[in-house]
């Protein structure tokens, strides 16, 4: 069994953090989910009426991969994701602890690397350095996200961007929060 009610850490205050961000994930996952059955409830109207608002599907798209990405989060926490298990059902108990801390390990370098990846994509010390003008930003990095508009909401893509650094920042709270649990099962030898 796995998921909040059994975790086994040994830091309880990240245990706590993770479950908390979970349900926080939760709710946004849902709030996405209710604005892309709005939206395409809106399309339907609006189309039928002869006056469609072309903006829309950019909306409700962008609403359903924030959704998923938030809903990825949640399924991190719980550990419900995808998961092959041919070789962990394969070998014995004390094995598959050390395997589900290796797995974690993995996760959280993948994380690790991701954030990276996303600070330097996002550029914040460039920004600052460039005295928060966009177009010198721009003109220096070549990096035109702050200032390239979506095509039909007609807002600057960072702000659609920015589950991104959402994403990456509670996954690690999640993936610690994980790694912590298997590394206190494989200490304890439970689970």
């Amino acid at each position: 069994m796995s998921g909040p009610a059994c975790r086994l850490g040994m830091l309880p205050g990240l245990q706590r953090a993770s479950g908390a961000l979970a349900r926080l994930e939760l709710v946004a996952s849902g709030v996405c989910l209710a604005v892309v059955f709005l939206l395409l409830l809106l399309n339907i109207v609006t189309r039928s009426l002869g006056q469609a608002l072309f903006w829309v599907d950019e909306a409700a798209i962008t609403a359903m991969v924030w959704m998923a990405f938030f809903a990825a989060l949640v399924g991190l926490q719980a550990r419900s994701n995808i998961a092959v298990t041919l070789l962990a059902d394969a070998v014995p108990v004390t094995v598959r602890r050390w395997l589900a801390v290796l797995v974690d390990v993995i996760l959280l370098l993948f994380l690790i690397a991701l954030t990276v990846m996303l600070w330097r994509w996002f550029a914040p010390v460039a920004i600052w350095r460039a005295g928060g003008d966009m177009q010198a930003f721009a003109q220096r990095t070549f990096n035109f996200m702050y200032q390239e508009p979506t095509l039909t909401l007609g807002i600057h893509k960072v702000w659609l961007w920015l589950i991104l650094p959402l994403f990456a920042l509670a996954g690690l709270v999640h993936g610690a929060a994980n790694l912590d649990d298997s590394l206190g099962r494989a200490f304890r030898g439970e689970g």
